[in-house]
């Protein structure tokens, strides 16, 4: 099985919504995806999971389907956002300096893509 990983840096709600339906629609193909909240994409947690926001309900859709592995760790604390991804129940990746590492989910088999 093809097994791939999105690392989403960008926190431009045009951006985001590709990361979203292309894990969606990997997962649907059969495909294990997951995405990663790296750097300014962390503070588009807060504003996906507020209701009526444009990206909310696919965010949802891919939350409920566990799409998403984790959120930097640093970034996250000093964007200052760590609370809302504590309360969105996202682990926390910090396996590289504080940040999640590729090269760890490479080993694991994963392609990485980034946006």
């Amino acid at each position: 099985m093809q097994k791939t990983v999105l690392f989403a840096f960008r926190d431009d709600p045009m951006c985001f919504i590709h990361v979203l339906l292309t894990a969606l629609d990997m997962h649907a193909k059969g495909f294990e995806a997951g995405i990663v909240l790296e750097g300014a994409a962390t503070r588009l947690l807060g504003e996906m999971a507020t209701p009526g926001h444009a990206l909310h309900l696919l965010y949802v859709k891919a939350k409920n389907q566990g799409l998403f592995f984790g959120a930097c760790n640093a970034c996250s604390a000093k964007l200052g956002v760590l609370a809302t991804v504590l309360a969105e129940g996202l682990p926390l990746l910090d396996d590289m300096g504080g940040h999640p590492g590729m090269a760890a989910y490479m080993e694991r088999g994963y392609a990485v893509i980034t946006f």
